[in-house]
């Protein structure tokens, strides 16, 4: 990865290296509408319609800009239901990158997750983590598995200066394992880039540590990869051995260690789509039962071919570090941003995106009240910004009923790759100071759709008082007829 230093510090930014060649409007509406338009959608982000936002960092996946490459190969697809061209192509350059025997399609990220869980998890098995993902572990659970997080204590604590706050706690893996047995284990899942606690990275030397561990434990290890690029990034400038180390050679030590690697093609190759590999035949045969059943024939598994031949180029791109350091380096300038400004904010910078502490920011709200699902609500009011709610609106209720309080309340701003430009993230930073410093005019937000799975993705909230008018009031004082 070159280095790029600019003559006067003042002038030190995130430098793209890339250009601009297509551009979409986009529409700022008066606060007195985006007020209407978040009641409207139930005060859930995912249901706003993208023509009511300005900034949409609700998510990175599926999102991304591809590249000029990417946009071109896709005009040479074989259509062939079986035997395409296309997925040919795509299997050869997953082997380019990842030096594995065996591939399975699927649809998306979590279309692998479920082809897992079919496959290896059985009703009272647990599946240990560095901590779960919201789909995950809803495949788990639906199947009557259960889930156990080893994240170390670090990685949990909003600030600090560690490095690696995905990494497992080894000697607590080793416990698990031991005292529960191999048998009563559905398999290890080590994500890279830890979603839900701020997209934080986990060590090479853990990852591999973990695999080691398994292996001689005789469970299968499982490497969910859909946020390796920001995780091999953080790996070769946080960790001084890999730092000269290839990005390929790092892809194929993992896919080596591990049983089993799986990711979303909207995330780890910028297209649609995903895939599961392996070295391992019985392994493979035992997921691949579950393609045809679920997804589609063993050529493209639910994809179409125009989004296999992109991902196919943009898997390959995946190994250049001025593609993959894109992401990173703005997520850091808007971390660092914020940070400047006293808003409280995961740190250190991680991938995916900048992840406000809503703990921090609304203490005056309980977890029943969804403190981060209403930093989200607002943070729409004051900038027609859309983020993700990554709290305990995010969880699942226990089979009692009750709620499973999350253990961090975050607000995530995703920076899609390759999409926004320096000011507009600029403008992210100025509408989020200014709602904290209004802060103590955020009220939470109470149920009246709930669903009983997933229910992040389209459960409906209303507003505990008139603290939504008030903002847009408070809005107008400071900043009189601008948008």
């Amino acid at each position: 990865m070159s280095t790029v230093k600019f003559y006067d510090e003042a002038n030190k930014v995130p430098l793209e290296m890339h250009k601009v060649r297509v551009v979409q409007k986009l529409t700022l509406l008066p606060v007195e509408e985006r007020q209407k338009r978040i009641e409207a959608a139930g005060n859930n982000t995912f249901l706003l319609q993208n023509k009511d936002v300005f900034m949409d960092m609700l998510t990175d996946s599926g999102v991304n800009a591809m590249s000029d490459r990417q946009v071109a190969a896709q005009f040479v697809a074989d259509d062939s239901y079986a035997g395409s061209e296309s997925c040919n192509r795509l299997v050869k350059a997953i082997e380019e990158v990842f030096g594995t025997k065996y591939f399975l399609p699927a649809h998306q990220g979590r279309a692998a997750e479920n082809i897992l869980a079919e496959a290896f998890v059985k009703p009272g098995q647990v599946t240990l983590m560095n901590f779960h993902f919201t789909t995950t572990k809803a495949h788990i659970t639906r199947l009557g598995g259960s889930v156990v997080e080893l994240v170390t204590a670090k990685g949990l604590e909003p600030q600090n200066d560690v490095p690696f706050k995905g990494d497992f706690d080894l000697n607590r893996l080793r416990e698990e394992i031991a005292t529960r047995g191999k048998d009563n284990i559905g398999f290890v899942r080590i994500e890279a880039g830890t979603n839900l606690i701020g997209g934080q990275p986990i060590s090479m030397d853990n990852m591999l540590a973990v695999a080691e561990i398994c292996r001689e434990a005789g469970v299968i290890s499982v490497l969910d990869a859909s946020l390796l690029q920001d995780n091999v990034y953080f790996i070769k400038t946080r960790d001084p051995k890999y730092r000269d180390v290839p990005a390929q050679e790092i892809y194929r030590k993992l896919a080596d260690a591990c049983d089993i690697v799986y990711w979303s093609a909207r995330k780890l190759g910028f297209s649609r789509g995903g895939a599961i590999i392996t070295n391992n035949a019985d392994l493979y045969t035992r997921m691949r039962t579950f393609v045809p059943l679920y997804e589609g024939f063993l050529t493209y598994g639910g994809m179409e071919v125009r989004s296999m031949e992109s991902f196919a180029v943009g898997m390959l791109e995946s190994l250049d570090m001025e593609y993959i350091n894109q992401g990173p380096i703005f997520i850091e300038y808007l971390v660092s941003e914020l940070d400047k400004a006293g808003v409280p904010v995961v740190k250190p910078a991680g991938g995916l995106g900048a992840h406000l502490n809503a703990s921090e920011i609304v203490p005056h709200l309980p977890h029943n009240q969804y403190p981060a699902g209403a930093l989200g609500a607002a943070l729409y009011i004051a900038g027609g910004i859309r983020g993700m709610e990554r709290g305990t609106l995010s969880e699942q209720r226990e089979p009692d009923g009750t709620e499973r309080y999350a253990e961090l309340e975050l607000l995530r701003l995703a920076v899609p790759r390759r999409v926004f430009t320096l000011s507009q993230i600029k403008y992210v930073v100025d509408r989020v100071k200014w709602l904290y410093d209004n802060r103590e005019l955020i009220g939470g937000l109470d149920f009246y759709e709930e669903p009983a799975v997933l229910r992040f993705f389209f459960g409906r909230l209303r507003p505990i008082g008139d603290w939504q008018q008030r903002l847009v009031k408070k809005f107008r004082d400071d900043f009189g007829d601008s948008l």
